[in-house]
């Protein structure tokens, strides 16, 4: 914490201009979470945990780009000490969006939607931290997390080649990511944190439309899908609210934007 503290209009203002920052990152709020890199565990050791929301969004490729999009809520839970290093994991559903992946190439080929979509899927997060005080006011932190997605994400279509009709569906599979990253941060008085850093990120995904289709982009084989975007940044800001309770909003960038919230409590 700073000695002196900042004026109460000076906090204000840096904390709607987070607010802002963030909001302004994608059109809907939601997003990808890493988290502030100092444990929000007390210091003598001990649990925290959380409730979030995250809108994630990603450019994957085989031959072709996609993007793809999720809402994610998820439970977090994670065990610290020392205000140095964390362990935590996290359970959640999500779903699936993904631009065109229905889109033919081949004029005579007539389909019923471009776009996948898939409900509610279950998805597992472990991740680590270790965070370094500079000084009272500055620190630094690395972190790694890895995500599994459990289910297949699985839409059918229906269309017309040639005047004959046909019907597929088309499977998501084995969706898995890990990131890593460095981050600065900052803390100011009334216990608001702010941060931000770079990261590197890896996703990959198996996609299967069985049906040889012709002219559909993922028709008739096996496809490993791939993020195009490895390098991104991220920034967030981890304010209290009330009584152990914390809020912590997180965007983040590759070649999409990403954005979400969550809340905390600290035992």
């Amino acid at each position: 914490m700073l000695k002196k503290n900042l004026p109460m209009k000076h906090i204000v203002a840096i904390v709607i201009a987070s607010f802002i920052v963030l909001q302004m990152s994608v059109p809907v709020f939601a997003g990808g979470m890493f988290g502030p890199p100092q444990t929000l565990s007390k210091k003598e050791g001990g649990l925290n945990t959380a409730i979030g929301y995250q809108y994630v969004q990603d450019t994957l490729k085989n031959d072709s780009e996609y993007v793809f999009r999720q809402h994610q809520v998820y439970s977090h839970a994670a065990w610290g000490a020392s205000k140095l290093w964390e362990v935590y994991g996290r359970v959640g559903l999500a779903d699936l969006k993904i631009s065109d992946a229905f889109a033919s190439s081949d004029v005579v080929n007539t389909v019923s939607r471009n776009d996948f979509e898939e409900n509610w899927k279950l998805f597992g997060t472990l991740g680590a931290k270790l965070f370094y005080p500079v000084n009272d006011l500055l620190g630094v932190g690395a972190f790694i997390q890895g995500t599994v997605h459990f289910s297949n994400y699985t839409d059918d279509v229906v269309g017309v080649y040639h005047a004959t009709p046909f019907a597929a569906d088309l499977k998501i599979k084995n969706l898995w990511d890990v990131k890593a990253g460095l981050a600065l941060q900052a803390a100011i008085n009334w216990n608001i944190k702010i941060y931000g850093g770079p990261f590197v990120a890896y996703t990959q995904a198996d996609a299967r439309l069985p049906a040889p289709i012709p002219g559909l982009l993922m028709g008739g084989r096996d496809d490993v899908l791939r993020n195009t975007s490895k390098v991104g940044g991220f920034l967030g800001v981890d304010m209290p609210l009330l009584r152990g309770f914390r809020l912590n909003i997180e965007s983040r960038y590759t070649d999409q934007f990403s954005i979400g919230s969550a809340v905390t409590y600290t035992y």
